[in-house]
């Protein structure tokens, strides 16, 4: 429980570099989204439910998890919520390799008190601390797609995957029952 409340109020609150910028150096793209400022720094790659919860599996859950950057520089647990790509998909993809090493990321923060965003990041590039090269985080679709190749074809990639297609055969798309998806259709989208 110590852990637990220790992490959630190193997520609350920095220690004693709320005003630390972290923009210097960065080469992140905007990506024109609101609040965004680029951010560039050191931290280690950690599952964020093992910090929080001390539930920690090996290999941070095998790709199961959703993963976080432990902030070198003030102890900030950071939430990484995509990549690079256009899709607002993998992060923890592009971070799984790298689980509990010591990286230094490149990418956009978001943070804004009326949003309720703090420490939101978009993550554009990687690499371990020391090395020379980065390594762009753009792989989702490419894993994603080796990973179901029963779903290859046109159109967004969540109205192919078949994990998606499972859940709403078995819950609906609103995740409220078939019944309830079907009054709400009929209700909303026929003449």
């Amino acid at each position: 429980m110590k852990k637990l409340v220790l992490s959630l109020a190193s997520m609350a609150l920095p220690l004693g570099a709320a005003a630390e910028d972290f923009s210097a150096n960065s080469e992140a793209k905007s990506w024109n989204l609101f609040a965004e400022q680029p951010a560039r720094f050191e931290a280690k790659v950690v599952d964020i439910l093992c910090e929080l919860s001390g539930d920690c599996p090996d290999n941070c859950g095998d790709g199961k998890r959703q993963l976080g950057l432990l902030r070198a520089a003030d102890g900030v647990l950071v939430y990484p919520n995509k990549n690079s790509q256009a899709a607002f998909t993998g992060a923890a993809v592009e971070l799984a390799p790298y689980c509990q090493a010591d990286v230094e990321v490149d990418g956009l923060m978001i943070e804004d008190p009326d949003l309720g965003a703090k420490n939101v990041y978009l993550i554009q590039k990687i690499r371990n601390v020391g090395d020379a090269d980065w390594v762009k985080a753009n792989t989702w679709t490419k894993k994603w797609a080796a990973a179901h190749p029963e779903a290859k074809g046109k159109g967004p990639w969540f109205r192919r995957d078949p994990r998606v297609k499972a859940k709403i055969e078995a819950n609906g798309y609103l995740g409220l029952g078939l019944e309830t998806d079907e009054k709400f259709i009929a209700e909303w989208f026929s003449e």
